[in-house]
């Protein structure tokens, strides 16, 4: 442990003091690439190498960088790439359900650019999955009462001026 810092010494000359002893003790002899050269980053380094080195040496994706609307763009893709992997139509419907309500949250208080991020098509991704297994029946989704769900014109759900509520 370091002792405190003595009050008629500054920061900096406290700070050259340490580093001057660690050196005499010897505590910076046999470092791992000592004597070596810096690794050569090319030209085209934007100062940000060493984020991609760090993110490299510790197995974590650039996409935990992304802003928000670009990570539901990304998952998008990969769902559309898993879905004939998926085991059923069920299972495509809960995915893309639960993606397009991520993506309405986000929509509703957006966070980062404004970049638009768009709904995922479920018949779509369903007719994918149906098209990688022709084996199976097609299974529509289950309607409450087996009548088609009834239609609301817009006009009707229109909601009373502010002087006429009561």
């Amino acid at each position: 442990m370091t002792e405190r810092k003595p009050s008629e010494m500054t920061f900096t000359s406290w700070i050259d003091k340490q580093i001057n002893d660690a050196a005499a003790r010897g505590a910076f002899d046999n470092l791992p690439g000592a004597g070596q050269p810096l690794p050569n980053r090319g030209e085209s380094d934007d100062g940000q190498a060493w984020l991609r080195e760090y993110l490299r040496r510790e197995g974590v994706e650039a996409d935990v960088l992304l802003p928000p609307p670009l990570k539901l763009r990304k998952e998008a893709a990969r769902l559309a790439q898993a879905v004939p992997a998926m085991p059923s139509e069920n299972a495509v419907r809960e995915a893309v359900g639960e993606l397009n309500h991520r993506i309405r949250e986000w929509r509703r208080i957006p966070v980062g650019p404004p970049i638009f991020v768009p709904l995922v098509d479920a018949d779509a991704m369903v007719a994918t999955w149906q098209a990688a297994h022709p084996q199976r029946a097609p299974v529509s989704p289950p309607s409450p009462s087996g009548a088609p769900p009834a239609r609301h014109r817009w006009w009707r759900h229109r909601r009373q001026p502010w002087w006429r509520s009561g």
